[in-house]
């Protein structure tokens, strides 16, 4: 069905030692037998993932790309273990069952996670589903709420106490996404100092909530449930998450949360159904998990730009690394284009003072 989870053939230069893998799975996964497929999921614009399908199990594997790596960046065991460790108070993650970081197998670490079954749509609601606003109303109303229910978790209970340094999280984000786009920067791209400034002259205090944060929250990163549509199965793509002031993550969130009012330029951004009928707003979606979480999300304007600027630095990273030579992926050649649009919301919403 349309909004089928569907693979492709692996891209040139982004190839699996399958035999290896295989060899590795069956010496630590219980039930494998058989000869396995590989096919790669097409999405996904940093760490890769294949589906590994054994006749009578389907898995998935992650491993970071290819390339030149920064030092901390793609940490294939903190996207395993935090699925491992939420699992037991949270069933919106699949199922782990493998981590190795021996780099011997396929040149760098990777993990492996039961394949959870299900649609995952993009830009639209597929229209073979028939849906009427109340449905559409619906996914985005337990959209909000898997959220709201993640960023209450007992996070220590469940293990994490060492997982991040939820201490002074704001500034280290603010500043640290600042430094990234000093190192990322290209020529021919606006600098964007003033919006810099802003985000570090406006920085409010910490909220006093500290949560686990997904870190890359949307839609088109959900497998929807295969009975049910409007719910969610499993979150997926962890490789930002961390531990800290949760409304970072709200406003990280309403920046890929285009409305249907929006103006061209944010539209062209758009990578989930967030401006289908009866979709929430930004303000209704923040009000809506403010009730449900019970915190303060009177100032989520502020947070809201720096997800802006955040998404700008993320998709100038990857820029740069096409820039630099570090990769010959041409969809990474024009993305230029989304961090100027991206800097200059981040400049509109400043000015505009709204969501």
């Amino acid at each position: 069905m349309l909004g089928e989870n569907a693979t492709i053939e692996v891209r040139e230069g982004e190839g699996l030692n399958i035999e290896a893998v295989d060899a590795a799975l069956k010496a630590n996964v219980d039930g494998l037998s058989g000869t396995p497929s590989v096919t790669q999921y097409p999405s996904g614009n940093s760490n890769l993932t294949y589906a590994i399908d054994y006749p009578d199990r389907r898995l998935v594997l992650r491993r970071p790309p290819f390339g030149p790596l920064p030092k901390a960046g793609h940490n294939m065991f903190r996207e395993y273990r935090i699925m491992r460790d939420l699992k037991p108070a949270f069933d919106q993650v699949p199922q782990t069952v493998f981590y190795t970081d021996d780099e011997s197998i396929i040149g760098k670490e990777f993990y492996v996670m039961d394949r959870v079954d299900g649609p995952l749509i993009h830009k639209t609601i597929p229209p073979e589903w028939n849906w009427n606003a109340d449905d559409t109303a619906q996914l985005g109303e337990n959209f909000i709420d898997a959220l709201a229910k993640l960023h209450t978790l007992d996070w220590k209970a469940l293990g994490l106490e060492d997982f991040g340094r939820p201490e002074g999280y704001v500034e280290r984000q603010i500043l640290g996404w600042n430094k990234r786009w000093d190192k990322a920067w290209t020529d021919g791209i606006t600098r964007f100092d003033d919006v810099q400034k802003w985000l570090e002259d406006n920085m409010p205090a910490e909220s006093g909530n500290v949560s686990v944060l997904h870190g890359d929250y949307r839609v088109d990163n959900a497998i929807l449930k295969a009975e049910d549509p409007r719910q969610i199965a499993a979150l997926l793509d962890w490789e930002i998450c961390a531990i800290g002031d949760p409304l970072m993550d709200l406003g990280n969130t309403l920046s890929y949360w285009i409305e249907a009012s929006d103006p061209a330029p944010m539209h062209m951004m758009i990578r989930q159904p967030s401006a289908a009928p009866g979709m929430p707003s930004r303000r209704e979606f923040a009000q809506r998990y403010g009730e449900k979480t019970g915190y303060d999300v009177s100032d989520i304007h502020y947070h809201f730009v720096y997800g802006i600027w955040r998404l700008a630095v993320i998709i100038q990273q990857i820029h740069a690394r096409y820039v630099r030579g570090q990769t010959q992926d041409e969809r990474f050649a024009v993305m230029d284009k989304s961090v100027e649009a991206l800097g200059a919301l981040a400049r509109y919403k400043i000015d505009s003072g709204t969501l």
